[in-house]
Parts: structure tokens; C-alpha cells; sequence
């Protein structure tokens, strides 16, 4: 039936069915659908790849890290505090509940599962760069989210989170006593940030999320180390097992280092890696603390 329609310019214009039967001109698809090869705007009915998910599940996670984060720079506390748990407990009931919610929010609407149109290349997540302008006399605005749902869901998402964590936040601090604003202050940033972020780099971050989760996963497995006061091997591995607070950090850091690896598709074997950066830094924090290097310029 898309046999005779005319070509459209540009990657991403098409045409549309109206409800008298005829096709619109080129233009852009509605919200849900995309241009497909004979330049008509089909309905987005594919599934999420598992890496669309994982994509997803990828961007969910990052509020979460960066509450539990400020969270724990607020309670300043070596071992886990009644308050630092209780907040916790909260900004992942708000961050489950939000993840909820914008999945039942997109079509189909309140199933647990999408509808999708197919990532096939980088541009697909930057329309706005690709309005044709033929003969350079008329631009067509053919602007849309060639990616459905996956830029649209992660905003929903993070609007979500926070309108959750004004409203749940604020029912568990008065339920059990705790003030923390520095937390919730935080969040006023670092979400808009997210956005942000997310607004312009989202095609750049969908095909490095894996890449991003072991960079992250190493580098903050490195600096929680070296935060360490005591730098000997023995102190450190002792406070890896024995320390609660500092066994629940770094396992927090071997999932998501396992959570990448497992992003890549291949290489599962890899997993028994998962605790090589800490195991690496223990035997070799010898060779790198400071200390050792001024005993040794005092001994010259």
C-alpha cells in the first residue's frame, strides 16, 4: 500500500495516513510512529532489545547512586546510621516507584512492557540536526524521536523521581523523625543535571552505557580506597570484609562492574574479573602510598 507514495527529503520526513484515506505531505511522523522505506509513518510495534533494557535500566539506576551518595556525605558516619538507612530505604522505593510508573505511562498504557521503534544508528537519537532543506529554499521540520520511547520514558522518569521524592521524602521524615535537607537540596541539582545530560549526550551514553558502568565502577572503587586512612594491605583487606559499611560500598561497585560487562553481550567469563580492581589495589597500595615515598626521601 506504500508503493506509490512520492519520495520524501531527508532521513527522517514521511507521510501520515489521514482519516479521509489520502497521505498528508512530507512532513513529520506523530509521536509513535517513524518514516519507514517507502516514506510512510508506521506505528512503533516493535520490543525493547536487551540492550534497550539494559540502557534503561542503566539510566534508572543513576539517581539512585547519586541520592545514596549525598545521603551518605550528609550522615558523615563511619558505620550505617537509623537515619542514613531509612533514607536510603526511601530514595529507592521513590526511584522503583518512578521506574513503575513511566513504564505504565507509555504505550501500552499500564502494561508492564513497550512499544518501540528499532535504534538502527547514531542519528536516529539527533533529528533535530537532520531537517532537510531542499535547494536550500524550504526546511522541512521533521524533528521527532526517531527512538521511541527511549528519550521520551528516561525524562517522565526523572520528572518522576523528583515530584516522588518531595512527596514520599517528605511522609518518611515526619513517620520516623528524620531531618535531612542537604540530601533533598542535592537532588534540586544533580536531577535538572541528569536532564540535562541526558537532553544532549543520550545517543552518546545508549552505545557506552556498558563502557561508562566499568569506567565508573573502577574509578569509584579507586577513590574509596585512597579515602582510607589506614593504607597498609592488612587494614585494607580486613576493612573489605569485617567493616560492614565498606563491604556493602565496594560490592555496590562489583555489581555495577558486573552490570557492564554483562551490558557488552559477550565475554561473560569476564565476571570472575569482577573483583580484580579492588584485589589490585590492595597489592599494590604499597608501591603507591605517599607515605612510603617519604620515608624513602628521608632515608636518602
Amino acid at each position: 500500500m506504500y508503493n506509490y507514495l512520492d519520495r520524501c527529503p531527508g532521513l527522517y520526513c514521511g507521510r501520515s495516513l489521514q482519516e479521509n484515506g489520502t497521505w498528508s505531505s512530507c512532513g513529520v511522523c506523530p509521536r509513535g510512529t517513524r518514516v519507514n522505506a517507502s516514506f510512510a509513518c508506521t506505528p512503533c510495534r516493535d520490543e525493547l532489545t536487551p540492550y534497550s533494557w539494559l540502557y534503561l535500566c542503566f539510566m534508572s539506576m543513576l539517581p539512585f547512586m547519586m541520592h545514596c551518595f549525598f545521603i551518605d556525605m550528609d550522615a558523615k558516619d563511619r558505620k550505617f546510621s537509623r537515619k542514613q538507612l531509612i533514607l536510603t530505604a526511601s530514595a529507592f522505593v521513590e526511584v522503583a516507584l518512578s521506574a513503575l510508573m513511566a513504564t505504565l505511562f507509555m504505550e501500552p498504557m499500564w502494561e508492564m512492557s513497550l512499544y518501540a521503534c528499532e535504534v538502527r544508528k547514531l542519528t536516529d537519537w539527533y533529528t533535530l540536526f537532520y531537517n532537510p532543506n531542499p535547494n536550500y529554499e524550504t526546511t522541512y521540520h521533521c524533528t521527532q524521536e526517531a527512538v521511541y520511547p527511549l528519550q521520551t520514558i528516561v525524562l517522565v522518569y526523572y520528572f518522576l523521581c523528583l515530584l516522588n521524592m518531595f512527596l514520599i521524602r517528605t511522609v518518611v521524615s515526619s513517620m520516623f523523625d528524620v531531618r535531612s535537607k542537604a540530601p533533598i537540596y542535592s537532588a534540586l541539582y544533580f536531577m535538572p543535571l541528569l536532564t540535562l545530560i541526558h537532553g544532549t549526550c543520550c545517543g552518546l551514553i545508549y552505545y557506552s552505557f556498558p563502557y561508562l558502568s566499568i569506567a565508573m565502577s573502577m574509578v569509584a572503587n579507586a577513590i574509596h580506597y585512597s579515602l582510607k586512612l589506614d593504607q597498609t594491605q592488612k587494614a585494607l583487606l580486613l576493612s573489605s570484609v569485617w567493616d560492614v559499611k565498606n563491604a556493602v560500598i565496594i560490592t555496590v561497585h562489583w555489581l555495577l562492574l558486573a552490570f557492564g560487562i554483562c551490558s557488552l553481550n559477550y565475554h561473560y567469563a569476564l565476571l570472575c574479573l569482577v573483583p580484580f580492581p579492588s584485589m589490585f589495589y590492595i597489592m599494590t597500595v604499597h608501591f603507591t602510598d605517599p607515605g612510603e615515598f617519604r620515608e624513602m626521601e628521608s632515608r636518602i
